[in-house]
């Protein structure tokens, strides 16, 4: 998703040091706040966020796993969500996020007070959550925009997240943010295992060149890095931080009905890429 794009307004209570306050930047992006009917994607993941903030539940025996949580107004779709599926946000466990944005932190400290989950997030995001976005290279131009928040565990590339019978390994994909990141795991039904990509596509700062970007010396770098590696993945199916980067309303079924084929999309994922290096390379380094 660009970064051109903002979304409403909303106020929260901060907890940093200072107190400032939380204000999520300007702008009219509706598709970030309207409600998009929960689903299962495949065996016991499903998706719980909004119509294009992606947020995906992860179950397990032993409590349940979280990753992103959309705006901060969209706590409470997120939990009704997470109940119309049968599930419960009191048993979420851990919380994880892609990216230390304000699009998929906003309800992050909110839910962790509200269920006692453990936060876990890419170590180079560690200033930026801390800060509630101020330090980050190109959002922190807007001061805080979601409530501070202190990682329980800071996680490295290939870290393994560890929860009942599921284990996510965490792929380090910077440039989009310092920290941003991918996970990748395998879910089973009664027909079939898969292997799951959550991709964090590495959308690229097309406003101004590169080198002039001096609070983050290494995005050019960083930047290709991620869709080299990217490239590289082994997957069955793939998602990402927003519905609208693989295409989940063309393939999501009218009704919710359970199809896992529909995400399984190769072709879909590496065309995106293909689009973002294309960007990347004709971006002034």
């Amino acid at each position: 998703m660009r970064n051109t794009m903002w979304a409403i307004i909303f106020f929260l209570p901060a907890t940093s040091v200072d107190a400032q306050k939380v204000q999520e930047p300007k702008g009219n992006h509706p598709e970030w706040s309207k409600p998009f009917p929960p689903f299962r994607i495949a065996g016991n993941l499903y998706y719980v966020g909004t119509y294009d903030l992606a947020c995906y539940l992860i179950t397990t025996p032993q409590g349940n796993i979280l990753i992103n949580t959309g705006l901060a107004a969209s706590a409470t779709q997120i939990k009704n969500n997470i109940k119309s599926l049968g599930f419960q946000l009191a048993d979420t466990k851990i919380l994880l996020t892609t990216q230390a944005h304000y699009d998929h932190m906003g309800a992050m400290a909110a839910i962790k007070k509200a269920t006692g989950a453990q936060f876990m997030a890419d170590a180079k995001e560690a200033d930026v959550l801390a800060s509630g976005g101020q330090t980050d290279y190109e959002l922190g131009k807007y001061g805080t925009t979601f409530t501070p928040i202190q990682p329980d565990k800071l996680l490295q590339n290939g870290d393994t997240i560890a929860l009942g019978n599921m284990q996510l390994v965490i792929l380090h994909h910077p440039g989009h943010t310092k920290g941003s990141c991918s996970y990748l795991f395998t879910v089973q039904d009664e027909q079939k295992t898969y292997k799951v990509l959550i991709a964090n596509m590495p959308s690229i700062i097309t406003d101004r060149p590169f080198n002039t970007i001096s609070n983050y010396p290494t995005i050019a770098s960083d930047y290709a890095y991620t869709l080299a590696a990217m490239k590289n993945i082994i997957f069955d199916i793939w998602l990402a931080s927003h519905a609208s980067q693989f295409n989940l309303h063309q393939k999501y079924k009218a009704g919710g009905a359970y199809n896992p084929a529909a995400f399984m999309d190769h072709a879909g994922y590496l065309e995106a890429l293909t689009d973002l290096q294309q960007q990347y390379e004709e971006q002034p380094k």
